[in-house]
């Protein structure tokens, strides 16, 4: 622990005032706005380090976060353990609002009556049935009737944790700030919501406008601004602007501060989608191979049905060899503890050298506790290893390499204490829920077994460490990339209400740390699925292309 006016922000990173201001807030509840790139989760992750290290989130309490997506919610964990250490870390809980709201009723389903009343085993799927499996769409509602019920259940949520952070709070919908009322209104808890009104993009989920005025009464908060942006290249910060001027006047950067011409825009029209993959996949290759980009900084935004637009891209990187991650195939399984756990582990026993996979089982597994103790959990850990390797070594000379990959991973499972498991994730107090995570994770490697045959590089793809990403606009907030391809900027595409379009335009431009790309294509052949209100001719859409036009590099192709 160190003194409060000891304290630094870690890896030496020089906040903006306000930003500084924010994360050494030890009375109030802050209500911080900030653009695209200006440091939202790093001021949030810096925010957890300065609470944890000083000890203002005093021990045991402990720090919740509530992100709107998976991605977010993983990215923001990740960096409070870079800052902080696995220790201090162990006391951030980093949860999606339906996270959350299922471990409320995980943890007080007892509370639930009548019709409402859920059995033990009870598993989320669709359709519902009574008592036994409920709906996606019920965590929210069936959190909120407990914590309306119980003071039991609100009391055991306040005294759990000192701070609060709600991450895009400008996408709160009513439910979901229902429940942050519920739990945290009135209490001494410390809450810091951050967003950016000009990305609200969920306004079709029941957005609530104003949220952040609101918000600022109910708690008492006080309202700061973070204006820089650190994310882009000036190029690609002066296209924003643009955007910034139609979205939110008061907001446009000053000149001064995008002043620059690093950065690449590219457009990129095609005859028909085949054409438009094809290309796409050789650029991409050639981003990998020649400029060495990692596959992970390089993504494919597009505004909808992703599994319809990119069905030629995936094809063409299929093709090509470029492994590739699919975001609308994947379950949130990806970002469970355990998932990682098995996964470590499977790529400690079938890889070559996994250095990396060893470090995080091992940051996993070994106990906090005097040096004895953790010796002896590494080297019974190490042991255990080198034996699974020594039979997976065996079972290669007989041409059955990875044959009992899952007895194995089990055999793993097994070994490891429930408490330690319990201390991964709060979820895994529920025995089922642990359950339904191994299930689906060895679902998730058949999958990909499938795809790639070779376990090590199955595994590699599981855990998104050499993959190009293709996902919605809106399921890449909060993300960055070097490289963001926009694909399909057509009248046909964004057909939605015109705010809400500009709003997503404006995040997918601005995940893009270095190189933007937009695509449009003159045809698109209908998909086999034939969907609903698909075009074949298509028309590039000229305001999002006006944005872009005047920033172009020379070096475009056309």
């Amino acid at each position: 622990m160190i003194a409060i006016d000891a304290w630094q922000p870690s890896d030496g990173l020089t906040l903006e005032p306000n930003a500084l201001l924010a994360v050494k807030e030890q009375k109030r509840c802050l209500a911080l706005t900030a653009g695209p790139g200006a440091g939202k989760t790093e001021m949030l992750a810096q925010r957890a380090d300065f609470l944890l290290r000083t000890g203002t989130c005093r021990y045991p309490k402990r720090i919740l976060a509530i992100s709107f997506k998976v991605d977010a919610s993983k990215n923001l964990k990740e960096r409070v353990q870079r800052r902080c250490g696995a220790d201090l870390a162990s006391r951030f809980d980093s949860y999606t609002f339906h996270a959350f709201a299922k471990r409320i009723i995980d943890r007080f389903r007892p509370v639930l009556t009548g019709k409402d009343a859920l059995e033990p085993g009870y598993i989320l799927g669709s359709p519902k049935i009574t008592h036994k499996q409920i709906e996606f769409s019920d965590l929210l509602p069936l959190a909120i009737q407990i914590l309306q019920k119980s003071k039991l259940a609100r009391n055991a949520i306040r005294q759990t944790y000192s701070d609060v952070f709600l991450d895009e709070f400008q996408d709160c919908t009513d439910k979901q700030y229902e429940l942050v009322k519920l739990a945290f209104q009135g209490t001494g808890i410390r809450l810091t919501a951050v967003g950016d009104t000009k990305q609200k993009i969920m306004g079709w989920a029941g957005a609530l406008d104003g949220i952040f005025k609101t918000f600022a009464a109910d708690f008492a908060a006080t309202p700061l601004n973070m204006y820089r942006n650190f994310r882009s290249k000036p190029r690609l910060l002066r296209l924003q602007n643009e955007v910034i001027r139609v979205l939110d006047l008061a907001s446009v950067m000053p000149e001064e501060q995008i002043a620059g011409d690093e950065g690449e825009v590219l457009t990129w029209g095609f005859e028909d989608s085949r054409q438009e993959a094809a290309h796409l996949a050789d650029r991409i290759a050639e981003w990998i191979d020649h400029e060495l980009v990692p596959h992970s900084e390089i993504a494919v935004l597009i505004s909808k049905q992703p599994d319809l637009y990119a069905n030629h891209l995936i094809a063409a990187l299929e093709a090509k060899g470029i492994p590739y991650r699919n975001e609308q195939q994947l379950q949130d399984i990806t970002t469970e503890p355990a998932a990682r756990l098995v996964v470590d582990y499977l790529s400690c026993i079938y890889g070559k050298r996994e250095p990396k996979a060893w470090v995080r089982l091992m940051n996993l597994l070994v106990p906090f506790a005097d040096d004895e103790i953790q010796a002896n959990t590494r080297r019974d850990f190490d042991r255990l290893i080198k034996a699974q390797r020594k039979s997976a070594s065996l079972l290669e000379l007989i041409d059955e390499p990875y044959s009992g990959w899952w007895e194995s991973a089990r055999g793993f499972l097994n070994k490891i204490p429930r408490e330690t498991l319990v201390a991964l994730s709060p979820d895994y107090e529920s025995p089922d829920r642990l359950k339904e995570v191994v299930r689906d994770t060895k679902a998730r490697i058949e999958e990909l077994l499938k795809i790639e045959p070779e376990l090590p590089k199955a595994l590699e793809r599981f855990a998104d460490d050499k993959a190009v990403r293709i996902l919605t606009i809106h399921k890449s907030k909060g993300l960055e990339f070097d490289s963001v391809i926009i694909l399909g900027v057509e009248n046909q595409t964004f057909w939605g209400k015109p705010d809400e379009e500009r709003c997503g335009f404006f995040v997918g431009v601005s995940r893009a740390k270095r190189r933007l790309v937009v695509t449009m294509s003159k045809h698109r052949e209908t998909p086999p699925s034939n969907p609903y209100r698909w075009q074949e001719k298509r028309t590039p859409h000229q305001e999002f292309f006006g944005y872009v036009m005047p920033f172009v590099s020379k070096e475009n192709e056309e």
